[in-house]
């Protein structure tokens, strides 16, 4: 029995979200949900995804890595039959707009 034949269609664009939030950026200690760098989620029919994910700066570094713990985290849900992650910079990353009060109350930021 083929493996696909278990999953009952594609995962939700909610439960790709909660999978992200494995997704930490290592700078900051705090996953990119709530950091605010997740741009778009798209789930199709035939179980192609897209994330759009953004980077708290254009020369953050990090792009590369975070890809990468998208695609591994990504690929662990059953359901998905392809996986195209793009970082993004419009809109530009704004903590103050962003981030999640929880992300904010790690950091110390005022709420």
């Amino acid at each position: 029995m083929d493996v696909t034949e278990l999953v009952d269609g594609p995962p939700t664009e909610a439960k790709v979200i909660e999978m992200l939030r494995d997704v930490i950026d290592p700078e900051v200690g705090i996953n990119i949900v709530d950091l605010g760098l997740l741009r778009e989620v798209a789930v199709s029919p035939n179980g192609a995804v897209r994330v759009a994910t953004t980077l708290t700066t254009p020369a953050c570094p990090l792009g590369p890595y975070i890809t990468e713990q998208i695609y591994g985290t990504l690929y662990q849900l059953p359901g998905i039959a392809d996986l195209e992650v793009e970082i993004v910079w419009s809109p530009p990353w704004d903590p103050d707009r962003d981030m999640s009060e929880e992300a904010k109350r790690l950091l110390g930021w005022p709420t």
